[in-house]
């Protein structure tokens, strides 16, 4: 290990954690990615959103296993235990670069909602005004910076439940609008999967995507607070309030909108809040949307610099980038990734549509890559743990090898989908580049400890 100046601080309570993990699991992907789905596979795409979420919660609950065993590791610890330093050096690089990828289209979507008040102020300048205010809060200290987050994902929590009750509400026609007879656009307009059951799996691409960022608990470990009887409760919660916060609204946008009519030129909460026909109800969803996306930002660019920070730690980034400042912030990682950030808040100047479809295929097949990572490193851990976990994931090994695979075919659809052909053959490079990288850099490194760690097993 990489010494070290100060070290990050264990401030993080529960509720931050839970709180963080929604932040990057709420953004983008359900109040403006809810359209794309919902054209793919019509009001059927809610069972594509289950079934992400049981994949997701199969992932949750080896990390928070894991986690019991292994106190004071992260994510990219148990991977590196798991499968071996050139996996973990990979996997932690492809985890850095989908979190910037994220971030940059986070801080470009919530300067195109500002848009809506201030029209004239050019996408990019908005765009660098919103990086700058997501840098400023991860310079906090993490407490504080919990606490931020805290309130930030709360709000967006908040207004999916208010969502959820007026959308029932007027769906139901309690509360009324011109239409009588909403539940009919469950099975007219082709039906509930207009465009065949099967087309449930391209939107798997588009829901991975929103459902990244939930792992982000397995980065949180090493600054939180009594881990092992927090973890597995924080993540039991954490799974159906997920689910519930995707599947709920999108039922909703599917019965009070025909799937076919959703506009992609403003986000469906917009649209169906509009029909409430209540004051300011798009003000108030744009200031919602607004604070949902740099949440998702936020979150973003925290998992970003801790797993470099990690990286520099166990000597697989520049090592500048393992210095933590007074206040417990990895100063150098977060530095690295503003500048990043602020370049790629610059998009809005080029061809956005274009650079957005190729950003946005990014983390959804990074984030299968970091799941089928954590499902195999828990597979091979599980017969050497040092001690008896007090959570244990069930069905093992069966159901974390059926998600492992499961996740290795979605990682394959990724490949051969001809919308995300540039996006992933440049992932492809760049998993190549860090391979090659890891193979030179571990050269010697890889065979002492795999003998070391057969003679602890033996």
């Amino acid at each position: 290990m990489g010494s070290n100046h100060a070290s990050l601080q264990k401030n993080l309570l529960p509720r931050h954690i839970s709180m963080m993990a929604m932040g990057g699991a709420i953004g983008t992907g359900i109040f403006q990615g809810s359209a794309e789905t919902v054209s793919i596979a019509g009001p059927g795409v809610v069972l594509t959103y289950m079934f992400a979420g049981v994949l997701l919660l199969v992932v949750m609950g080896a990390l928070a296993e894991m986690a019991i065993v292994y106190p004071n590791t992260n994510m990219k610890g148990f991977i590196q235990k798991g499968l071996g330093s050139r996996a973990s050096f990979v996997v932690g690089w492809m985890y850095c670069v989908m979190w910037l990828a994220v971030c940059i289209i986070e801080v470009v979507v919530a300067g195109f909602f500002l848009q809506y008040w201030i029209p004239n102020v050019p996408l990019w300048i908005l765009s660098l005004g919103c990086a700058a205010l997501v840098i400023g809060i991860n310079m906090l200290n993490v407490k504080n910076y919990g606490e931020f987050e805290y309130w930030f994902a709360g709000i967006k929590i908040g207004m999916i439940m208010l969502f959820i009750v007026l959308g029932a509400a007027i769906l139901f026609g309690i509360i009324p609008s011109g239409e009588s007879n909403y539940l009919q656009n469950f099975t007219e307009h082709g039906g509930f999967f207009p465009n065949g059951w099967m087309s449930i799996f391209p939107a798997l691409l588009i829901v991975m995507f929103s459902y990244g960022g939930s792992e982000l608990i397995g980065v949180t470990v090493t600054e939180a607070q009594d881990v092992e009887r927090v973890l597995p409760k924080v993540i039991k919660s954490f799974i159906v309030r997920v689910v519930l916060f995707y599947t709920l609204p999108i039922l909703i946008i599917c019965g009070l909108i025909p799937w076919n009519e959703l506009s992609d030129q403003s986000s469906p909460f917009v649209q169906v809040l509009s029909m409430t026909g209540l004051p300011g109800a798009a003000h108030i969803m744009n200031f919602i949307l607004i604070t949902a996306v740099l949440s998702a930002a936020n979150s973003g660019l925290y998992g970003c610099t801790r797993m470099l920070h990690s990286l520099a730690t166990g000597g697989e980034a520049p090592k500048s980038f393992s210095y933590v400042s007074k206040n417990g912030v990895p100063l150098y990682s977060l530095l690295f990734s503003a500048v990043i950030l602020f370049c790629g808040a610059l998009i809005a100047l080029v061809d956005q549509d274009r650079v957005f479809t190729l950003l946005m295929a990014f983390p959804g097949f990074v984030v299968s890559l970091v799941w089928i990572s954590i499902c195999l490193a828990q597979l091979k851990l599980r017969k050497s743990y040092p001690k008896e976990p007090s959570f244990k994931l069930w069905g093992f090994p069966y159901i974390t090898a059926i998600t492992a695979i499961t996740l290795s075919i979605i990682c394959v659809m990724f490949v051969f989908n001809e919308q995300n052909r540039v996006s992933i053959i440049t992932c492809l490079v760049i998993v190549a580049m860090l391979t090659v990288i890891s193979i030179f850099k571990f050269r010697n490194v890889e065979e002492p400890e795999q003998k070391v760690e057969e003679k602890m097993t033996i």
